[in-house]
């Protein structure tokens, strides 16, 4: 295996250079949180993204239960390839939970039914702890009992803490899947996230809780794109390059790589000749910079807003991109803002690392809030239970709409691997832009309907007459059974925002990441900045006296 990771070999498309100089300003700002007027089109490759395709169908999967059964429907139509890309993949997890099929003998199935189709399965190599919890030892195990055709791998050449955080699914280089799932022992949920669904079971047995998430599947030219950037991955973990797959003849229905399934999003994309952009995030590994496209499309979205922004993420954790959200909630005639996002993170461990920092972001926004434009809430299942929203959407007014893997957090803007796949309206007035509007502005109802379990419909009209999406949220809020709620408002204490602008676990790129002190705040924060130093001198005095006192056990005779 290569010693080192390579980033994709694919030079980015020249940028429009036609577009406002401000634009370009406001991407290569992205990393210091500065925000400009954006005037021209967010997506500008080669600044907020790597380029963008024409996808000719368009579908978002809302949850694991729709995902794992449209990608079910898609694999079965494989002819040459599948290749999966994730932070996980679990080949005891069941595509269907009222299957007794696992993954890994679904896939081999697949294989030995069809003599030229190969499988390709890349996990990151997380280490321990994680891997306690999504241990290697089933992937590996497929990868020996299977034949040459169905290959497993761990990716191990990204900088050292730095996740493969890429959800990719691309089937015979015409069909790709994109977002937030992995295929992962606790993925699958219904969109009614019942509160004690018998079908939500690890392997071992134990239930997990409700889970929310969201991916985009694209066929064309924007799958092919994809096919590129997971194909690289490979050769980057592997050192193996693979040859592109024959475009299939789409005149042949057979060779049609769209999922046949009962879906409704199948059967009826939610856009059809749309143009797609690919924004990634990459670090900076041996001579080659950092692709943080990821990062100045958040930033680019934010300003480009008009009336209203909603988020939906796994994460809120990133200063920055508080910063920017406060800035657009002070202006008087600003746009709304609603955040979904979990009641906490399910283990305790991203709790200390991300919700301490959540919480320091979130006071900041309310601050901020002069005009009662800010919502920030969490869905509650029927019966008061909590809702883990692991999806990572950007919507913003009808002009962008963003799904992918990106986190709203230090790491996913420069430390981890990312993609993302954004529509964007045209600017030019006309049916397309229409259809694109409409798209978006139905997938981000959609979304806030299921969490606050109405219809869409209902919920519409309200936004129709109110002229607020705040507005009808406040008043279609139930007070009981399936809703969202309002994440409590919690005073950080100078300790938690100590730890939060140290960014335990969550550095914002491979310089940084094993040098803590110089994420301290700025010195005209004399108390932050004195609060932070000496929780950064006490955790380094902890870990020294630790290492000490296991040296000297280590060198202790032992007792009779």
């Amino acid at each position: 295996m290569p010693a080192t990771a390579h980033h994709p070999d694919m030079a980015p498309m020249k940028p429009d250079f036609s577009a406002r100089s401000a634009d370009i300003a406001q991407a290569r700002s992205s990393r210091a949180g500065i925000q400009e007027p954006v005037a021209g089109p967010v997506l500008q490759p080669g600044l907020t993204c790597w380029r963008t395709e024409r996808a000719k169908r368009v579908a978002v999967l809302i949850d694991g239960a729709d995902y794992f059964l449209a990608a079910r429907a898609a694999m079965e139509r494989a002819r040459q390839s599948i290749l999966l890309v994730g932070w996980d993949i679990d080949p005891r997890m069941r595509l269907d939970p009222d299957s007794p099929e696992t993954l890994g003998r679904f896939l081999a199935r697949l294989m030995c039914g069809r003599p030229g189709l190969h499988v390709r399965a890349l996990k990151w190599d997380m280490p321990f702890p994680i891997a306690l919890d999504h241990p290697h030892e089933p992937l590996e195990r497929l990868d020996h009992d299977t034949g040459p055709r169905l290959n497993a791998r761990l990716d191990g050449e990204l900088p050292v803490g730095a996740a493969q955080h890429q959800k990719l699914l691309v089937i015979d280089d015409a069909l790709a899947f994109c977002g937030g799932i992995d295929f992962s022992f606790d993925r699958w949920d219904t969109s009614e996230h019942r509160d004690d669904d018998p079908r939500r079971l690890c392997p071992n047995g134990r239930p997990y809780a409700p889970r929310h998430d969201v991916m985009m599947m694209v066929d064309g030219d924007a799958a092919s794109a994809l096919s590129e950037l997971a194909r690289e991955r490979w050769r980057c973990a592997t050192g193996e390059t693979l040859e592109p797959c024959p475009p299939p003849d789409t005149d042949r229905p057979d060779q049609d790589p769209w999922p046949d399934c009962p879906l409704p999003d199948c059967a009826r994309p939610v856009l059809t000749d749309a143009r797609i952009g690919i924004s990634r995030t990459m670090p900076a590994t041996g001579d080659l910079a950092a692709i943080r496209e990821s990062e100045a499309l958040t930033f680019a979205a934010i300003a480009a807003a008009k009336r209203t922004i909603y988020l939906e993420n796994q994460y809120f954790a990133s200063a920055r991109v508080a910063a920017a959200l406060a800035r657009r909630l002070a202006e008087p005639d600003g746009p709304e803002v609603v955040l979904v996002v979990s009641m906490e993170s399910p283990s305790w461990f991203d709790r200390m690392a991300m919700d301490t920092p959540r919480s320091v972001a979130l006071r900041r926004l309310r601050e901020a809030d002069r005009f009662g434009r800010l919502r920030a809430m969490t869905p509650v299942t029927e019966q008061g239970g909590r809702v883990i929203v692991h999806s990572k959407v950007v919507a913003v007014d009808g002009r962008l709409l963003r799904i992918g893997s990106s986190n709203l957090n230090n790491r996913s803007m420069g430390y981890d691997s990312e993609c993302d796949l954004t529509i964007e309206a045209p600017r030019e007035a006309g049916p397309e832009r229409d259809r694109a509007e409409a798209a978006i502005m139905g997938v981000r109802n959609r979304l806030l309907a299921e969490h606050m379990g109405i219809d869409q419909t209902r919920l519409e009209m309200e936004i129709q007459a109110t002229g607020s999406l705040v507005g009808a949220i406040g008043r279609l809020c139930r007070h009981s059974g399936r809703r969202l709620a309002d994440l409590p408002a919690v005073d950080p204490s100078l300790t938690e925002q100590a730890f939060a602008a140290l960014r335990i676990a969550d550095p914002d790129d491979p310089e940084e990441a094993w040098a803590p002190w110089k994420r301290l705040p700025p010195r005209p924060r004399s108390a932050l900045r004195a609060a932070a130093t000496a929780l950064l001198t006490v955790g380094l005095a902890a870990g020294v006296w630790s290492a000490i006192r296991t040296e000297r056990a280590k060198a202790r005779p032992p007792r009779d």
